[in-house]
């Protein structure tokens, strides 16, 4: 909603009517002082989340541009995951960066060639297997199949010609379409060699 100005003694509803405040019950009008101070405090404080978010990055990157200096060489790109622990051993963060893979058309002939395995075993295919196959290729709401289970068909160890061709089809149809980078924090129990997970997260909390 476009934040318009309000005149003085009258309140916007959710449907942008203005309403007199003497025609507003008082517990109503508590209720949306309440409501707008603590969703106020939440967006100073997402922004400073987001704020230290990209500081953090920022800096890892920058130390780990330090650490290659001392080699002589230099690392392009955000690729790889990180994992740096203070001195005492005390904290540690982790920074992971999470492929999305996508398959392309050559999934769909993968799946024809192995259609074809099927039937040409017919009664003596594995149960299993068959199972695992219409697990693999079985898509959700949006359409998308499963990457860990069409990669898992890939550690099937099936010595048939059509099969193995398949199983190339499906790893040339792999395209890594994005990539997600995280951070998260930990901090050692005591002078075990757990750690856990420093919430930032307001639900963890």
């Amino acid at each position: 909603m476009t934040e318009t100005a309000i005149p003085d003694g009258y309140m916007q509803d959710a449907k942008g009517n203005l309403v007199p405040l003497a025609n507003v019950k008082p517990i109503d009008r508590a209720r949306h002082d309440l409501v707008n101070e603590l969703a106020a405090g939440a967006k100073r404080q997402a922004a400073s989340m987001k704020a230290f978010k990209a500081a953090a990055f920022a800096d890892i990157a920058a130390f780990i541009e330090l650490s290659a200096e001392q080699y002589g060489v230099s690392i392009g790109g955000k690729k790889g995951n990180i994992t740096l622990t203070s001195f005492d051993g005390r904290y540690r963060i982790i920074r992971q960066v999470s492929e999305h893979i996508v398959f392309d058309e050559r999934l769909a002939i993968a799946k024809e060639l192995i259609d074809r395995c099927i039937t040409k075993w017919a009664e003596g295919v594995n149960d299993h297997i068959r199972t695992l196959v219409e697990h693999a290729f079985r898509t959700n709401r949006q359409g998308q199949v499963s990457t860990g289970a069409i990669l898992g068909l890939r550690r099937l160890n099936i010595d048939d010609a059509e099969w193995k061709q398949a199983m190339e089809a499906i790893a040339d149809s792999i395209q890594a379409n994005d990539s997600t980078t995280y951070v998260r924090f930990y901090e050692r129990v005591g002078e075990t060699d757990i750690y856990r997970p420093i919430a930032l997260d307001l639900a963890a909390l």
